[in-house]
């Protein structure tokens, strides 16, 4: 019950910060939207990238265009969820550093819930709506036998990566906890991780491919799953049940992520700044 009482403060105490956020953004409307083209065009060139080199190619490691496009669209809007819910995590060791942070340890709110609010910004949204709009297009373009489970597989896709991707925000908040520099360390597994996930595993060395399935299974946000929804093969020998495992694995990433946190907010020393 005391677990229950403070996930509901902490959704309360984010909400109403976000909403404060969210109000302060729409209190200049045409900034806003030029803000929100802007964030959409520069993550579409991203896709423009691929499709450059599709123009000189017919297949990129096996797969084919709108194969990787498929995949692109479920990195990028996972990724965009968890960017516009915890995208502010990255700044948490600069808030070390000048001693911000300690502020937040004496308010009457949870401090993931402070700081994942933290300049909450909409304007994310363009990076969610750019992944949607290439997901749409992959989704009738891929050449696929379309199955009941094939079908209900692509939201849970979408869903267990974003929460995957929130969970490795909040790890890397831990982590600036202790290093209190750390930011580009984050970014590596959070917008690198993206970036990564964009492309097929056949091009990739199976190495890496083992790392990011089994040490830090980013694979499970679209690699694995999309291997089974468009009949390809992965590089790496996993049992057919793994196709699903996506949710599984999010819960787990939740669980270390959760544990990571509150083992560095106890370890937590004051700048005394």
């Amino acid at each position: 019950m005391a677990e229950r009482g403070v996930l509901r403060e902490g959704v309360r105490a984010y909400r109403l910060i976000a909403g404060m956020w969210v109000r302060s953004s729409m209190a200049y409307r045409t900034s806003f939207v030029v803000t929100v083209l802007g964030n959409l065009t520069v993550t579409g060139l991203d896709f423009v990238g691929i499709l450059l080199m599709f123009s000189q190619v017919d297949s990129l490691g096996g797969w084919s265009l709108p194969e990787v496009a498929f995949l692109y669209g479920l990195s990028v809007t996972s990724f965009g969820i968890a960017d516009l819910v915890l995208g502010s995590m990255d700044v948490l060791g600069a808030r070390i550093r000048d001693g911000s942070f300690d502020t937040l340890l004496v308010r009457p709110a949870p401090v993931l819930a402070q700081v994942g609010a933290d300049r909450f910004a909409l304007r994310r949204l363009g990076r969610i709506t750019q992944g949607a709009v290439v997901l749409g297009w992959a989704l009738v373009s891929v050449d696929v036998g379309w199955s009941a489970a094939k079908v209900l597989l692509v939201p849970v896709m979408v869903v267990s990566g974003a929460v995957i991707f929130s969970a490795v925000f909040v790890a890397g908040a831990a982590f600036q906890i202790y290093a209190q520099d750390a930011a580009e360390v984050q970014n590596a597994f959070t917008y690198g991780g993206t970036t990564l996930l964009q492309y097929p595993p056949s091009v990739f060395g199976k190495d890496l491919v083992r790392g990011v399935t089994f040490m830090l299974p980013l694979a499970f946000v679209n690699w694995v799953p999309a291997a089974y929804v468009l009949g390809r093969p992965y590089p790496v020998a996993l049992p057919g049940w793994a196709a699903f495992a996506s949710p599984v694995v999010a819960v787990a990433c939740c669980v270390l992520a959760g544990l990571a946190w509150r083992t560095g907010l106890r370890s937590y020393r004051s700048t005394g700044s």
